[in-house]
């Protein structure tokens, strides 16, 4: 509840208070009643300081629509670019952030230290990325990696496969998450070997995964784990390790700003490899490239391991189904719908999912779009893909013969949220996100059967003292 103020500064003020308590959505809220009351400059530095706690709440899209309403009404407001950049930036799309960068950095006569730094790493991350095409292989897959060639040293205590991968167990990952809880490293000779075989199931399966579950089994389907591995190793805590009678399906971005990526995916591909029907992956907007150089995966298995082993690791991104169906009535999706009427399962199953996230089209609507309120199609609150209301997602869930979304993609606070008449579910798995957003994780269990969604919820727990994107580039995360 916004108080009965009418000072615009003093709403102001008290959205301040709020953005340093971290509290971004209300400190959203003051600001746009700020903004509602203020005229002139005031209103626009309220317009700044709102574009700034959407880069927070990764509302990218939101941030560049106010850094475009205050450039109408003063294209000499230095921070407005600066927002606009660092959300381009945010958004992986470098060369829309050099240019608002350059516009700053003119306006500052190349005197802010902070401006020239961000247009340095802009010129080295598009060098990187056109050095990277020049040498992409056709099918977009990684150079091999020999295993034969990878010498494992008498010292290591870890997990093994001394002779076949079926050797991954159970008990094998039970040992590996005991391992890594440790912080302790999986030797790259058997990460290399769980990789490529995860990579050979996964490429294996549908675009859209059509599985049947098992009358009266209960089917836990999390959503985002973001590197924040001791949250994951909670969740087993709580609902027991997969298994044939507790099958899991994580939903995507299970790497990225929290600094135990490589443990959260090699733990999850392990009891894949394990196990197929146990252990059920789908895509999320982190799992590509973009994403990874800039909020950590990149940084984080090149020091705990090299660039083949990264590069295997995006091949295998690459192979991951892009959505499931449950018992034909459930559809679990990262992100959500698409910008077009008329979307069928068969035509998706027709796409060519072997890639890169693509900027715009089905796959990336499945990977970056979120539900809103009002009815119909709006531009997206990120920059990428769009925002749809309770009618499209009725609409697609009738035509498809299907009762239910369920899509990840977004915190909540309680860990989950249910709208458009109950159609639509958010389910986050990553409690305290990046350790400042104090909201609850949660999971959903399905029952064979009935089909009908039960809710989990839990908190976070402590992990050692590693900050969030520990190995993420220094692309002004926190700007």
């Amino acid at each position: 509840m916004i108080p009965n103020q009418h000072d615009p500064e003093k709403l102001k003020e008290l959205g301040n208070e709020q953005f340093k308590l971290s509290n971004f959505q209300k400190a959203i809220e003051f600001y746009t009643s700020a903004i509602e009351k203020a005229n002139g400059n005031q209103r626009l530095v309220c317009l700044s300081n709102r574009a700034f706690a959407h880069i927070k709440m990764e509302n990218y899209g939101l941030a560049i629509i106010d850094a475009d309403e205050i450039l109408k009404e003063d294209s000499g407001f230095i921070k407005a670019y600066y927002r606009k950049g660092s959300a381009y930036l945010l958004l992986g799309k470098f060369d829309d952030a050099r240019k608002e960068f350059k516009r700053a950095d003119q306006l500052t006569q190349g005197k802010d230290a902070d401006i020239q730094a961000k247009l340095k790493q802009i010129k080295q991350a598009i060098y990187e990325r056109e050095f990277a095409k020049s040498i992409e292989r056709p099918d977009e897959s990684s150079e091999p990696i020999d295993i034969k060639d990878i010498f494992v040293e008498q010292g290591y205590d870890g997990p093994r496969i001394d002779n076949d991968i079926s050797e991954v167990t159970p008990e094998w990952c039970e040992k590996l998450m005991n391992h890594y809880k440790d912080q302790k490293k999986l030797h790259k000779k058997y990460a290399v070997m769980i990789l490529q075989k995860v990579g050979e199931i996964l490429k294996s399966q549908q675009n859209v995964v059509e599985y049947d579950v098992p009358k009266d089994l209960e089917f836990t389907v999390c959503g985002d784990t973001h590197g924040q591995f001791f949250d994951l190793l909670n969740i087993f805590k709580i609902n027991g390790n997969p298994s044939v009678q507790r099958p899991y399906l994580f939903n995507g971005d299970f790497v990225d700003r929290g600094s135990w990526s490589v443990e959260v995916i090699m733990t999850l591909f392990a009891w894949k490899v394990c196990n197929p029907d146990i252990m059920h992956l789908t895509r999320g907007n982190h799992e590509s490239r973009n994403m990874n150089k800039m909020y950590g995966f990149e940084g984080e298995v090149k020091h705990k391991y090299d660039d083949k082993v990264y590069e295997l690791f995006q091949t295998v991104f690459n192979y991951l189904p892009l959505a499931y169906t449950l018992s034909k009535q459930v559809m679990v999706v990262h992100g959500g719908l698409f910008s077009n009427d008329g979307v069928t399962i068969s035509e998706l199953q027709k796409l060519n999912r072997f890639r890169d996230i693509p900027e715009g089209g089905p796959m990336a609507d499945m990977l970056w779009s979120d539900p809103i309120k009002q009815n119909g199609r709006h531009p997206s609150k990120r920059g990428i893909s769009i925002s749809f209301g309770p009618d499209i997602a009725h609409k697609f869930l009738n035509e498809n013969g299907l009762s239910l979304l369920v899509r990840s993609h977004e915190m909540k606070d309680q860990g989950y949220e249910v709208e458009a008449d109950g159609r639509v579910i958010t389910i986050f798995s990553a409690p305290n996100y990046c350790d400042q957003m104090k909201n609850k994780g949660a999971f959903i269990i399905f029952r064979g059967g009935e089909m009908k969604p039960k809710f989990v919820q839990f908190d976070a727990v402590e992990h050692p003292k590693l900050p969030p994107m520990a190995y993420a580039r220094n692309y002004g995360m926190f700007m």
